[in-house]
């Protein structure tokens, strides 16, 4: 019979951790700790490893506040992270364990934002199981827009509309550094303008963060004339390309360089990738769709996958089991 033990990430965990993430089944580079630690000040940091006869099988990116554990506020996903030979059985037992951990250091409640199951290199559903054997409550579904590169859906007329407006207009395209032009003339401007916010990353965020993982973050921008008219900054994972941020300048619509924009890094950018994630497109925890991002990823081809979380119970370990037959 196989032993588990839990304990509470420290920096000495640090090389073991990435390492671990690094070959996980159902990991993207966002859980390592480069990313993860960027602004450790703003959480408090309770991420968990779980260890199988002493051999590490499982980590939960997580941060504590008040006395709840999430998994992980300041990640866009994150989910019951496992080793690429996990077996289901072994991994619910896993699983129980955490939750034993966090019940006895008295955190009674855990909110676990799943990763989208295109984000996984082989199939990995677990936690979904777990979760429903546990009787957790679903709070919050999102509608996430996302291309399937191997079965694509042509884009609409519009849009190749737009992307022959751009060629007519002589617009370049260019997988380059130039975050601050970017951030500084298009993307800080337009959000503060349109919603009176800032990015999530800061300019020198998001360049330090480019620095440290140059094979998953790129700047594609978008010239005329040399001058930079929109952009979009990508996130790159095994599986899936993500523009993080997509701006372009008040001509966007007359020069269609959004249009060239996504073109280029649906249909050009990567072909090693299956997935485009265009994010989500529901708002208010998932009561409501936003009408105008939607048509406008459909007329991309895209098509829906969800995102969900969930609300745990810790005490559930005392009576959670499998009934195997």
């Amino acid at each position: 019979m196989s032993n588990y033990r839990v304990e509470k990430y420290t920096q000495e965990h640090r090389t073991a951790w990435d390492a671990f993430v690094c070959e996980a089944k159902n990991a993207t580079f966002l859980f390592a700790r480069d990313f993860m630690d960027y602004h450790r000040e703003r959480f408090t940091d309770c991420s968990l490893l779980v260890y199988k006869d002493d051999c590490l099988y499982a980590v939960l990116p997580a941060n504590i506040k008040g006395g709840k554990l999430y998994s992980h506020q300041g990640l866009t996903y994150g989910g019951f992270v496992l080793q690429k030979t996990a077996k289901l059985l072994y991994a619910f037992e896993a699983f129980k364990a955490l939750l034993k951990y966090l019940h006895s250091n008295d955190i009674n409640a855990m909110e676990i934002r799943n990763i989208p199951a295109f984000y996984n290199t082989i199939p990995s559903d677990e936690l979904s199981y777990f979760l429903f054997k546990a009787g957790a409550t679903l709070i919050k579904r999102d509608a996430l827009m996302v291309i399937d590169t191997t079965n694509k859906i042509k884009f609409q007329k519009n849009r190749r509309e737009g992307i022959n407006k751009a060629k007519r207009n002589g617009l370049t395209i260019q997988v380059d550094t130039n975050f601050e032009g970017f951030w500084n003339e298009i993307l800080i401007p337009n959000l503060q303008k349109k919603h009176g916010i800032a990015p999530v990353h800061s300019l020198k965020e998001i360049q330090m963060l480019a620095t440290k993982f140059p094979g998953n973050i790129k700047q594609v921008s978008v010239y005329k004339d040399n001058v930079i008219v929109a952009g979009t900054t990508v996130f790159v994972t095994k599986t899936t390309i993500h523009p993080q941020y997509v701006s372009g300048n008040s001509d966007k619509n007359a020069f269609g360089s959004l249009d060239l924009a996504y073109d280029y890094i649906i249909n050009h950018f990567d072909s090693s990738k299956r997935y485009f994630d265009f994010n989500i497109s529901s708002e208010e925890n998932g009561a409501s769709l936003n009408k105008g991002l939607i048509f406008w990823k459909e007329s991309c081809g895209a098509r829906t996958f969800v995102a969900d979380n969930y609300l745990v119970d810790t005490a559930v370990y005392k009576t959670l089991d499998l009934q195997i037959l």
